[in-house]
């Protein structure tokens, strides 16, 4: 459960649906389920099977492998902590958001409160501008429920997820349900779901369909690695796999409904064309779904409240995850307790976070995500292809989780993990690259996207750093 919270985050309910309608709607469940089985799955057996191996975190776990690519795991914690200083942002938004629902404050224009009254937002990259007290406040409670979550352990992360696992699908559940009901709302499921089967035959369809997968399933940050060092020797980890990652797709699948339903009944009250009303990101949660839900027409406040709840509890789940992937290679490293470095990073998150709250914040939490999504993860999942694939071995892999599993993979594994995978994970930074070179990204300006990258760079340059510390057994 706590692995399926992790991979079921906001990008389920903001990236996946308009992923899906732009990318041929209902045929586009053809390459998603495609790249599920090719690779989505294949590199979460194979992270499972390698945490439950060494039963370490994944720095000290790939330490166990070869101690030269220890650093491997490192950049992906790395990488999982960066996400987790913007994404705990995010998440005090929907805080704050929760408690805005309940006078539905951001009407009557939705995009003017968000970016002038809520963000004090402007036009500038630099770090300065107007601060929103309440997110500070919303941020320093999203970090301290972090804290609480994590400081005893796997124990209690259990009980977490026991209640913010099922919640938050029953909510959307409530929200899929209340758009269905409402007038055009067929207009919306038709748009999300209209299959266009000619779209199938563009390279871009399929690359964002194993680009979903891969960044969804929470894979190469360290996080299902760690999870799984917890399971008991022999749990299942084939069935573990397989049940994460068909969770994750179904939600997102559901997640489609509740939003494209609502997003029906927005253009039939306004009269604009799908075309317009239907986007994904940042602004479908604080512009767009608002937007429809402040025109309901009984229980608007309700619903509103319904939505980020569902946002903030989908988002925990992901957040702590990111932060205990860290937490534990620390621990395992150098030996400190768990509640005192559980406290610094969680510190750290908080003090880091900060300087994303004033109004600039959104553009540098766009360009951070794009680049760590589309490129650090990226590098960091091929290398654990190639690590998993050629180091430990394919087959050694194959055989340890079939060993303990009910369900058997054949020796298509290994050559998913070994050949496919690489080949795709390349082709997503290849494409990403160009992407960049040729168009840049979001217009924003190119020292900008410098920095970014050299932000990555430092990740990746900490990562080796810390490898060639001595761990607690050499000193």
């Amino acid at each position: 459960m706590a692995a399926i919270g992790s991979a079921v985050g906001l990008g389920n309910i903001w990236r996946f649906p308009y992923v899906a309608y732009k990318n041929g709607g209902g045929a586009f469940l053809i390459p998603y389920f495609v790249a599920l089985f090719t690779v989505g799955i294949p590199l979460l057996i194979a992270e499972y099977s390698v945490g439950s191996m060494f039963r370490k975190s994944a720095p000290m776990a790939m330490r166990s492998i070869h101690r030269k690519v220890e650093w491997v795991g490192w950049w992906g914690v790395f990488s999982a902590f960066l996400i987790a200083i913007y994404y705990s942002v995010l998440m005090a938004w929907c805080l704050c958001y929760l408690f805005h629902s309940f006078g539905l404050v951001w009407q009557p224009d939705a995009s003017s409160f968000f970016f002038n009254d809520f963000l004090k937002a402007g036009t500038s990259l630099s770090l300065g501008g107007g601060i929103n007290m309440q997110i500070v406040f919303a941020l320093l409670a999203i970090w301290t429920s972090i804290y609480l979550i994590l400081y005893k352990g796997v124990k209690s992360i259990g009980k977490v997820v026991a209640i913010t696992v099922p919640l938050p699908t029953i909510l959307l559940l409530i929200l899929t349900v209340r758009g269905l009901t409402l007038p055009g709302a067929s207009m919306g499921l038709e748009f999300y779901l209209a299959p266009d089967f000619s779209k199938l035959s563009m390279p871009s369809v399929w690359l964002a369909a194993y680009a979903q997968i891969f960044f969804s399933l929470s894979l190469a940050q360290g996080i299902m690695i760690v999870y799984a060092s917890f399971l008991k020797k022999g749990s299942d980890i084939n069935n573990n796999a397989f049940i994460t990652a068909l969770a994750d797709g179904g939600t997102a699948f559901l997640a489609g409904f509740a939003v494209f339903a609502v997003l029906g009944y927005l253009a039939y009250q306004t009269g604009m064309p799908m075309e317009e009303v239907a986007g994904g990101g940042i602004g479908l949660a604080f512009i767009t779904y608002p937007t429809a839900i402040a025109k309901m027409p009984i229980l608007a406040s309700f619903f509103g409240v319904i939505f980020f709840m569902a946002l903030l509890t989908f988002g925990i789940d992901s957040a702590f995850s990111m932060v205990e992937a860290i937490t534990n290679g620390m621990k395992d490293k150098f030996g400190v307790s768990r509640e005192k470095i559980t406290l610094i990073i969680c510190i750290m998150g908080f003090l880091l976070g900060l300087l994303l709250v004033p109004g600039s914040g959104i553009h540098w939490i766009e360009i951070m995500d794009h680049f760590v999504s589309n490129f650090a993860l990226v590098f960091i999942g091929l290398l654990e292809c190639l690590v998993f694939g050629y180091v430990l071995g394919g087959e050694r892999i194959r055989k340890y989780a079939n060993d303990v599993s009910d369900i058997r993979v054949g020796r298509w594994f290994s050559i998913m993990l070994k050949l496919f995978a690489p080949i795709v994970l390349i082709s997503i930074a290849a494409a990403s690259l160009v992407e960049l070179m040729v168009n840049g990204y979001g217009n924003y300006p190119s020292w900008s996207i410098l920095l970014a990258g050299m932000i990555v760079a430092a990740s990746f340059i900490t990562a080796i750093v810390f490898a060639r510390l001595k761990c607690r057994e050499e000193q």
